[in-house]
């Protein structure tokens, strides 16, 4: 019993999953697919939560009913003057990104949602400032790699922390994960995590 898993993760990101195992979750992992396109009017804030609680609850629907442990999804939006950043089509598209983040502050919604038949979420909001890019450091940027699977096409985690000048906020939820509010939706479904605990990542594991 001790290295059963306490949850299943919803999500495919490497970094969601780092981060669930900084805090001693243990988990296995839930290949989901939802429909992530925006609707009409909707808000950054209504969208990364609906899109969140959908990964979830999918997930959930998903399980026999032997193996109903709760599931963990989340999601995480660049936003530019209300508009969201997804990841870059191409080149082209992430040197775009980009330059609208250059020299401006944008704002990153994290939404993380556990669900155990309700789903419960929260939801992260942070300010980023970058410094003013040049055109060469932008494109020097794009051929690391690093860009291409990024939402707004940065990293906080990697190359991409050297345009950051200012963060208000949480890192992990600009990382993809809010772990403060993560935490908070685990305690309230007395879920066994933290300090000594160890974490299991299941056979779809990448």
């Amino acid at each position: 019993m001790g290295d059963r898993p306490s949850l299943y993760l919803a999500s495919r990101s490497p970094r969601r999953r780092e981060l669930l195992q900084q805090i001693g979750v243990r988990f296995e992992l839930l290949d989901i697919e939802v429909d992530e396109g925006q609707l009409p009017e909707e808000q950054p804030a209504n969208y990364v939560r609906r899109v969140a609680e959908d990964k979830a609850v999918a997930g959930f629907r998903q399980l026999s009913e032997a193996a109903q442990l709760p599931v963990l999804a989340a999601d995480t939006s660049v936003v530019v003057n209300g508009h969201i950043l997804g990841k870059p089509e191409d080149r082209d598209h992430a040197l775009w990104m980009l330059g609208q983040l250059s020299d401006t502050t944008h704002e990153v919604f994290s939404a993380v949602t556990l669900c155990r038949s309700v789903p419960q979420t929260r939801v992260s909001v942070s300010r980023v400032t970058f410094r003013r890019l040049s055109e060469t450091e932008m494109l020097d940027y794009w051929h690391t790699g690093e860009p291409l699977d990024k939402a707004g096409s940065y990293a906080i985690q990697g190359l991409g922390a050297q345009f950051i000048a200012r963060l208000e906020g949480s890192y992990s939820g600009v990382m993809g994960l809010p772990l403060f509010e993560t935490a908070q939706l685990l305690q309230l479904g007395g879920i066994d995590f933290g300090a000594g605990k160890t974490n299991l990542i299941g056979p779809g594991s990448i």
